[in-house]
């Protein structure tokens, strides 16, 4: 026992680190570093930000957008449209994200970081200077193909975090994520068709003007260029073991050297990259992101229902609001978001786990969206404040199921697989979030037409079938399915 114990320290002690190895230089700043890790923190709720807040920024205003396109016959067809602008995005994303896991797995994070963020700045602009809807769904679609860095970011969560921190470094992400989602449209909301909204300062005749959805994805742009410049200097976290190079600590004795041979080994191994043969063979790791899919469906489909049933008239059973009326609930939103992600979820996820969060908040979720058909027949401040705390539940149970199955993807694989484990994760939920605004959006165009049926009538309809999707994603969160 006594000879156990002495071994035990002198174990630990046996790391070697590679003079011109990124991946080391980070595992000894994470051993010598005490305390929080706020620059880590921001530095990776910045870039998740940045490739979050363009996927639903133009759902306030592609209403408008599609109807400005003129291809819609009917008005009660704009969403039909508008739910194929929407899944353009994730379908590009679908078709790319395992390629670039395998490329971060094999060159690094920070390039595939670096692409997304540049992706963001070219592509989101083109999209605001969209003038037919082929355009918009193009510059969508090369968007979400070119910017395949969420999958990389979340492994390098998982690497540049000492363990006791890694719950909070994948909250973060899933945090910087829904702001991202909530955000975005607020900031589409407040800064689409600046000529109608802010006559004083932006003219008809002006840029602005002439191409009235430009400024939100400009503005988005500008951040992402900024986000850019600011990543060259983000440290890489993959391991590049050079063998002709010294290690940097000193040899101990036979023993050590021996072991820290032994421990060098295994990090080359780490290196190689892995098939993702393997990894479809993980049932944790598989069963956790048939769950992720589930629930990124449910919650695509529900942005897109939630932005065009406000905007869209009462005589459909919608809320007759403005895009900065939808910008403000989204916007207060995002705000309770951010506060109860950074303090109160690390604490409620190292008391019961990640798993019973994501079926309390499931079953929470259901209770809150059945409401909502409710919420359209209230009326002045008691319609505001209703809707308000009813978005504020719903967002904050959605995150805390995404931020759960975040971190089972994440502890189902070795550092050499997250890479790729997260690219086939982002695939598989980019097919289902491209299938979530154009059923959703459908789904939406075929609930107005039937708003006098005896059967949940309108949306209804719509909020008993995204109730129906949450009701299988809990479910699935169940042994023996979900294993962890």
């Amino acid at each position: 026992m006594a000879e156990e114990q002495q071994r035990e320290p002198l174990l630990k002690k046996k790391k070697v680190y590679y003079a011109d190895c990124s991946g080391c230089r980070v595992e000894q700043q994470k051993e010598s570093s005490r305390g929080l890790p706020i620059r880590e923190f921001l530095s990776i709720w910045t870039v998740v930000l940045c490739t979050a807040l363009p996927i639903s920024s133009l759902f306030p205003f592609l209403y408008f957008m599609i109807r400005d396109f003129h291809i819609a016959k009917r008005e009660e067809d704009i969403g039909y449209y508008a739910g194929y602008v929407g899944s353009a995005f994730m379908f590009g994303r679908a078709l790319t994200s395992v390629a670039w896991g395998v490329v971060a797995d094999r060159y690094g994070r920070k390039p595939v970081i670096m692409i997304g963020t540049i992706t963001v700045v070219i592509f989101n602009t083109l999209f605001g200077l969209s003038v037919n809807f082929w355009m918009a769904v193009s510059t969508r679609f090369l968007l979400g193909s070119l910017n395949g860095l969420l999958g990389p970011i979340k492994a390098y969560a998982a690497e540049i975090f000492r363990e006791e921190h890694q719950a909070l470094g994948l909250s973060t992400i899933s945090t910087a994520w829904g702001i991202g989602l909530i955000i975005g449209p607020a900031l589409g909301g407040f800064l689409a068709q600046p000529a109608v909204k802010y006559p004083n300062i932006f003219s008809e005749e002006s840029l602005f003007g002439r191409f009235p959805y430009l400024l939100p994805c400009l503005f988005i742009s500008i951040y992402a260029m900024i986000v850019t410049i600011a990543c060259c200097w983000l440290p890489e976290s993959l391991h590049t073991h050079n063998e002709n190079n010294k290690p940097t600590e000193d040899s101990y004795d036979a023993l050590e050297s021996a072991t820290c041979g032994s421990n060098a080994k295994e990090k080359e191994q780490e290196s190689e990259p892995t098939s993702s043969g393997s990894l479809i063979k993980n049932w944790p790791l598989m069963s956790s992101i048939i769950v992720y899919c589930v629930f990124s469906l449910h919650d695509m489909a529900y942005t897109e229902i939630f932005s065009l049933w406000a905007v869209s008239p009462r005589i459909f059973g919608g809320l007759s609001y403005s895009t900065d009326d939808v910008g403000v609930v989204l916007a207060i939103s995002g705000l309770s978001l951010l506060i109860f992600q950074l303090t109160l979820y690390p604490f409620v996820e190292r008391f019961i786990g990640p798993v019973k969060i994501c079926q309390i908040a499931g079953v929470l979720s259901i209770i809150v969206l059945a409401s909502y058909p409710f919420i359209a027949t209230l009326s002045g401040f008691t319609l505001s404040l209703v809707l308000n705390c009813a978005s504020v539940i719903k967002i904050v149970l959605s995150v805390s199921i995404i931020t759960g199955l975040f971190i089972l993807q994440n502890r189902a694989v070795d550092q050499n697989q997250r890479g790729t484990a997260n690219g086939i994760s982002m695939t598989a939920m980019s097919l289902f979030k491209a299938l979530g605004p154009a059923g959703g959006g459908t789904l939406f165009s075929w609930a107005q037409k039937r708003q006098d049926a005896a059967f949940f009538p309108g949306n209804q309809m719509v909020f008993l079938i995204l109730n129906v999707v949450e009701g299988i994603g809990v479910l699935m969160t169940f042994k023996p399915f979900l294993a962890h």
